[in-house]
């Protein structure tokens, strides 16, 4: 048997009369949205690639692509008057997923793309392939928002932000969040959009130090990861993901619980739509979701 052994102290002095070459921020958020990453542990899941994993990646994208677009920097987002803002994320599609096609040390490829929506809003999408296999598609949509009451998450409100043009072309996943909230929808991914009562629910306290992001915002990427919590309770295993689609209309403050409800399932179970609300009863998601 062979073992490689890496001398990293003596790596350390032969180094050390060089001077520390610091990229600049502009060329990490290049290296940042290279279209290839490496697959490892931290990235996968047993059944292939983590979903949680890749919405927060693919997170950290899109701001940092909507920064370049503006021609920011940094992703440092601020109102006019000099405060805070922060792009967050309001509606996310994920079609077509083969996450079990990945494994450990195959290259994720990543092409993305970025559309305004609105002087509010922007999207971006995001086609995933491994050794050149489609395993996904998927689009998130932020808006600029920032807190009207400091360091109150209740109190989020949209907010312009300065250099964002008028979109060219209307966004059915931006159209089906606001058919949503209006009341107007009547059914999704085969699923009544609107069910008169619960079928079930699930209770979960999240932790400010896994749960929320630097902002201080419960994470965008915890919405799902809560529904897999509870129909891992709820059902044992379920069957790969396949269509996921998540609509945002608020946040919580740390410290808080949060109730998902069961709202509609088919029969198989190979679709489903849950609820998440905060303390006050207050619906902050809705997550449709439909299996292999």
């Amino acid at each position: 048997m062979n073992i490689a052994v890496l001398d990293f102290a003596n790596a350390r002095e032969t180094e050390s009369h060089l001077p520390p070459q610091i990229p600049s921020v502009a060329e990490l958020m290049e290296q940042a949205l290279s279209p290839h990453l490496l697959i490892g542990m931290p990235h996968m899941t047993p059944a292939g690639l983590s979903d949680t994993w890749l919405m927060k990646e693919l997170g950290h994208r899109h701001w940092l692509m909507l920064a370049r677009h503006l021609g920011m920097p940094d992703a440092d987002f601020r109102t006019s008057d000099g405060g805070e803002a922060y792009a967050a994320i309001c509606a996310t599609s994920l079609q077509d997923a083969r996450f079990d096609k990945a494994r450990a040390n195959d290259v994720l490829t990543i092409r993305s793309a970025l559309t305004p929506v609105s002087r509010t809003q922007v999207s971006t999408r995001h086609a995933l392939s491994v050794r050149g296999i489609p395993i996904g598609d998927v689009e998130l949509i932020s808006t600029f928002v920032h807190r009207t009451r400091d360091g109150d998450n209740y109190s989020i409100a949209r907010v312009p932000l300065p250099g964002m043009a008028e979109a060219t072309a209307e966004n059915a996943l931006a159209r089906t969040a606001s058919l949503l909230r209006s009341g107007q929808l009547d059914t999704h991914l085969g699923l009544q959009a609107n069910p008169p009562k619960r079928l079930r629910g699930f209770r979960f306290e999240p932790d400010a130090s896994q749960e929320f992001n630097g902002a201080g915002l419960f994470y965008f990427a915890q919405f799902q990861a809560i529904t897999d919590r509870a129909f891992g309770r709820w059902f044992g295993t379920t069957r790969p993901i396949r269509h996921r689609d998540v609509f945002f209309s608020g946040n919580i403050r740390q410290g808080e619980t949060v109730y998902l409800e069961l709202m509609a399932m088919t029969p198989e179970r190979r679709a489903a739509l849950c609820r998440l609300l905060r303390e006050d009863g207050k619906v902050i998601g809705q997550i449709f979701s439909a299996w292999s």
